[in-house]
This record gives C-alpha cells, structure tokens and sequence, in this order.
C-alpha cells in the first residue's frame, strides 16, 4: 500500500507547541486519505521549536496531492498551536512544502495548500477555486473594516489587542504594553523620581541634564552640546527624525512679510532675498497644519499652546542649512513678529524651541502616526480580506504586515486613546492630535507616498544643490532596491500586463485601499484599479517601504533627536511671544515642559526607539512562505544589494560626528510593529 512521510514543524514561539489530539488527512486528484491520529496527549510530540515525522499509509495512491487537513481537539483546556508548516514525501519519491505559519487555536481544521504560489487564473480544479474563495470568505468576516475617528482611514474592527484574530497577535502582549514599557523606561533611565512632578519647572538648561546624563549616546548627546546653534537647528530638517518637510521655496509667501532688509546680514551671496530664492537657495517649513489645532486642556492645571510657525531657510556658502527668519503665527501683524538671528539671543531662541516644538507635533502625529502606522494597517487589513495565502502577493506582503495590526490596536487602547498616554506629556494630547490628522488627510496622496517622486515635488532631489540631504540619498537606494526585487517577483508570476489585468484579487485589493483606506477620495491619487506590470512594481514598491523603511527614517531616531527636552519640547506652557525684546531665561524655562511631562516624553521617545526583542530586518525572511527557486533568486539578489547598501552607508559614516543610519536595511524592520 502505498505511503506517504509527513513532517510537521511547530514554530519556536513561548506555548507554540499543542497536547492536544491533532489529525491529518490528505486530499488528491484520484481520491482523500482517511483521518491519520499524529499526536494524543502525552505524546510529547508538536514541542516548541519541533520537527516531528509519520508515516501515513493509504490504500490507493492519491495522486497529486491538493489539500492537507490539520485538525486539532482539544484534551483539557485551550491549547493553542503554531504550526509554522508540512511537508509530504510521496510514494514515487517527491517532496511537497506546505506552509502555514499561523496558529491553531480551539477545535479547528486548517486546510492548506502546496507551497508554490498561484493567481486565480492558475486554479483549474473547482476543489481548489472552492478552497481559495472560502479562505477569503473566512477572512473578509474575520478582519472588518472600522471607522476610529470620522475622516480617518479605517481600521480595524476591534477594541482590544486580545479581541484580534490570533494570527495577527503578538506573541507576548507584555512586551507592547505601553504602560509596562514606559514605566520601565522611566524605571531604566532613572528618572522615576521625577514623573509625578507636574507643574514643577525645571531651573535652567542645566538642570535639565539630570534626566540626560546617564543615557547620553553618540547622537542625544551631540544634540545636548549644540541644540542652540543655528547650524544644528537646520540640519534636524535634512537628517533629524522628521526629515520630510523642508521644501525649496519658489516664492516668499504673503503671509510671511520678510524682507531683505531683514535677513540681509545672513545672506552670504551679495545677493537680495528675491535673488536668493530664484538661485535655490533658500528653504521653506510651513507649519499651517496647527493653525487652530486645540491645545491639551486635560490638566485644569496646566494651560498648554500651540503655535503653527513659519520658518525661512538659507543654504549658506558652506552647504549648510541655516535659519534666517521665524514667524510663529500663520497672519501677519504687529504682534505677530518676524524673529531674526540678528536678534537679542533669547528672543531668537525662544523662536526656535518654539519650531521645534511645533516640528515634535508634526512628527508625531503626522509623519509618524498617520503616514506610516495607520497606512500600513490599511495595506494589512486589504491583504488579509483579499488575498489568499496561495496568492504571490500575499507571500511577498505578508512578512511586511507582522504585527502592524497588533502595534495599532494596542495603541489605540492605551496611547492615543482619550486619557491615554499620549494626553499626560503632549500639547496636542486631549483631541489635537485627532483634528490634526483629519487636516493632514488632504495631503495624503499616493505621490506623497512615492519616496522619489515626493522628493522631487519639494525640490530637493538635486545632490549637487544638497550635499548632504542622506534622507533623500540613503532613502533612494533603498526604494530602488526594493523596487527591483518587485519587479523581479512579478516577472516571474505575470507574464504580461494583461495578467495583471486579469487578476481579480489584486484588483480587489488595490479597490480596498482606495475605497476605505483612502475613503474613496479622488484626489488622494491612490488607483482604484491596476493594468500594468510597471504599475503594479510601483504599488508594492510604496507599499514595502512605507511600512519599512519610510517607518524607520521617522521612528527610530526618536531618542536620539528628542531626549534632549528642549530640543523637542512636547508641550509648551507659555503662550507664544508677541513682540520682541522681551524674552529672558526665566521665561523660555518656564515655557518647557515641567519636570513630570518631561519624563513621560522621555520615557515615551525611548520606548518608541527600541527594536523589538525578535526583530526581523529587511529582506530577512524566516518564514518560507515562497518555496519557488526563481522566487529564492530573487530574494538572494535582493539581500544582496541591501548588503551592499549597508556597506555604502557604513563607509560613509565613519568618523561623522553626526552619522546618519536610519535608512541602513541593518536596521530597518520588515514592518511597522513599534
């Protein structure tokens, strides 16, 4: 009679493995093998991190082997299982890979498929059009579509991090709970002491280092020696953690009256402002977002402000960066002031703490939480609801969605919650941070998300004009890399445009994002549909970086740029200057965050900061979702040259003072999971 050898995997995970009764059948094109008994309780089979195999015998040879049914009942009590996957030996000698990588849960059956991926074009047997349409029809009921704030892209319909579907769960809650984590950072960073001393200010810039000094690094610590100088107040906009808002400016806008008399002692050329502008030298941040965002009003108190500046910027004779005017207001007026350098020295400091307060806002909110969290989790949800496992796409997404859904919804649940975390440090805390993201969806467009060509909108794609711009330079090589690697998976899976064309998974897909992701907003420029391979290359090019690389650029340096409190201020307790020669000291201390918010934030930007303990890095992918050999090529090139781009950006930072590595693939996770 003929056999069949079975290998079951069970994954590594704490409490992956099962003493549950678990069953496997076999399902071919000449015929179904009968329930096969694999492990009873006590067995000590299906172990953490094992590889188990059985000898299943049939009466009659199957034929080609279609489906394998996993179905596990329980002995006690809930046993969860991973089973990462299966492979079959068949009688004539060939082996077949089935993966999984999911897990097991309650009294279930899972019925897989071989591993080799396969549009819908490519099902010819109604066993396995019938299998494909009930795995999206499970899912589809499972991952929901939800409406967190009005305006917002939907989410996911849960309330709770345990309510998600299993799959999609951390495999340890405690080590995302914020509250758990921000407590242990204050507790690591020794400033524990501090956290409940609210409306207690700091004395002066000094005393600020008590909650600095012990965890100083290369960067955080730089930033503390020279947050002042003007040359370090421009470059955070090239390289800092929100390197995504300076544009060259093509005009001196209305609203902001500056004149040359006004900054001509920092124009280097012999030129006038207008002739400074038409030459590309000089820059421009905007941020009219927070014009009439409500402050945080929690803590009757503390009074908070906001203020939505206007900042000029002039590329000096040494490429440098520099500010040469500061309005904090969006009108004009007498008490509206244009703050110079030429300034008295705490009335153009004040002015700049103020941008760079008004910058943490933008960064948080905007950059960091809408146009990488909450995108991401659109592309998640639409994978999940619209391509089956067997799909090419779903195999090439799926590492790039690990626990977005997870991070998001526990967020929601403890952070960005109303009276979460995000309310006790924040100035936009208290429902600012809401209407900010209502505003910024106007500019949420498909271009915005296509690294290059947003580069190129803003006018700072010239390496000649911006030397050292390595945002822009690193965030290139990355794109193109990841660019190539989706051409090549696609070459191999549709041979002409009309398959692509033909796809109505990949439509359904694309279809999803635009209808709920996007709200079905014309303007956002997202496609309802895609015809062409080089569309499609596109589309999962913006799709992979946001939710990697985009994601690090913006995340990952969070302590390094904003541990210094003044530097970042999260919240500020004065109101903005309305006039000049005014400002002492005292004042710009007793506008800082006090002593407790101050620690919240700190101990916010590093938890925000660290890796997860199990991270995986970009192009690194345990889970072998794809068991092709041209596909593995491809995945084998691509490693290669993020490798070689490590290399580039190792080189170029050595000995830098202020090095720059956000945007190395060594340190970019696969996903949006911090």
């Amino acid at each position: 009679m003929p056999s069949y050898t079975v290998t079951v995997a069970t994954g590594s995970q704490w409490f992956a493995g099962t003493d549950d009764y678990v069953y496997l059948s076999l399902e071919g094109t000449a015929g179904c093998s009968e329930r096969h008994l694999l492990d009873k309780p006590f067995y000590n089979d299906f172990e953490r991190g094992a590889v188990d195999s059985y000898d299943v015998t049939v009466e009659e040879d199957l034929g080609e082997i279609q489906l394998i049914k996993i179905e596990k009942r329980k002995y006690w009590y809930q046993d969860d299982w991973y089973l990462k996957y299966v492979t079959v030996k068949t009688p004539m000698g060939d082996y077949l890979e089935f993966p999984c990588y999911r897990w097991i849960t309650d009294e279930k059956e899972v019925v897989l498929r071989d591993g080799r991926a396969k549009l819908p074009r490519d099902d010819k047997t109604q066993i396995l059009k019938q299998h494909r349409r009930k795995e999206l029809e499970t899912r589809q009921k499972t991952y929901r579509w939800k409406e967190w704030h009005p305006g917002f892209p939907l989410s996911i319909d849960a309330h709770s991090h345990s309510e998600l579907p299993r799959d999609i769960q951390f495999d340890n809650e405690k080590g995302i709970d914020f509250i758990l984590n921000y407590s242990k950072a204050m507790e690591n960073l020794y400033v524990n002491r501090f956290m409940h001393m609210f409306q207690s200010s700091w004395s002066d810039f000094a005393d600020f280092e008590r909650i600095f000094v012990r965890i100083s690094n290369t960067i955080s610590e730089y930033v503390m020696q020279h947050w002042k100088e003007d040359f370090m107040f421009g470059y955070q906009f090239l390289n800092g953690c929100n390197p995504v808002l300076i544009r060259r400016c093509t005009e001196i806008p209305k609203k902001l009256p500056v004149t040359t008399d006004m900054v001509e002692c920092s124009l280097e050329r012999n030129l006038t402002l207008e002739e400074e502008v038409k030459q590309g030298n000089i820059f421009i941040v905007d941020y009219e977002l927070l014009d009439g965002v409500d402050a945080n009003k929690t803590d009757p108190c503390t009074i908070q402000y906001l203020a939505a500046p206007i900042c000029l910027l002039y590329k000096n004779l040494e490429n440098k960066i520099v500010p040469i005017a500061i309005q904090l207001g969006q009108k004009p007026g007498p008490g509206n002031p244009i703050f110079l350098p030429s300034d008295a020295t705490y009335d153009w400091l004040l002015a700049k703490i103020w941008v760079r307060s008004s910058d943490f806002h933008i960064h948080q909110t905007v950059t960091h939480l809408l146009r990488t969290h909450l995108v991401s989790e659109v592309f998640s949800i639409a994978m999940f609801r619209q391509l089956p496992a067997v799909h090419p796409l779903f195999k090439l997404l799926v590492p790039h969605m690990r626990f977005t859904i997870a991070i998001n919804t526990k967020a929601r649940e403890q952070l960005i919650c109303e009276c979460g975390l995000f309310d006790k440090a924040n100035a936009t805390g208290g429902g600012g941070h809401v209407q900010m993201v209502q505003k910024a969806m106007k500019d949420l467009t498909y271009g915005s998300l296509c690294f290059p060509e947003e580069i190129k909108a803003k006018g700072m794609d010239s390496k000649e004009d911006i030397p050292y711009y390595y945002y822009r330079d690193d965030g290139i090589k990355v794109w193109e890399a990841i660019k190539n690697f989706a051409e090549d998976v696609i070459h191999i899976y549709y041979e002409s445009d009309e398959v692509v064309c033909e796809d109505v998974e990949l439509q359904a897909f694309v279809k999803d994002i635009y209808v709920y992701g996007m709200r079905g907003v014309k303007a956002s420029g997202f496609p309802k549909t895609i015809k062409t391979r080089e569309k499609l290359a596109e589309y999962l090019t913006v799709i992979i970086f946001t939710t990697s690389a985009q994601h690090a650029a913006v995340n990952f340096g969070q302590y390094d740029w904003c541990s210094w409190i003044p530097n970042a201020p999260p919240t500020m307790r004065c109101p903005p200057p309305t006039e000049k020669g005014t400002v002492t000291i005292e004042q710009i201390v007793e506008s800082l965050p006090d002593r407790g918010r101050s620690c919240w934030h700190l101990g916010a930007v590093w938890a925000l900061s660290q890796f997860q303990d199990n991270e995986l890095f970009l192009g690194t992918y345990p889970d072998e979702h794809f068991v092709e050999k041209p596909v593995k090529e491809a995945m084998a090139k691509f490693r290669k040259d993020l490798d070689e781009i490590v290399n580039t950006i190792t080189e170029r930072n050595k000995n830098k003072k202020l090095p720059y590595y956000y945007l190395s693939p060594d340190r970019i996770p696969n996903s949006v999971a911090v």
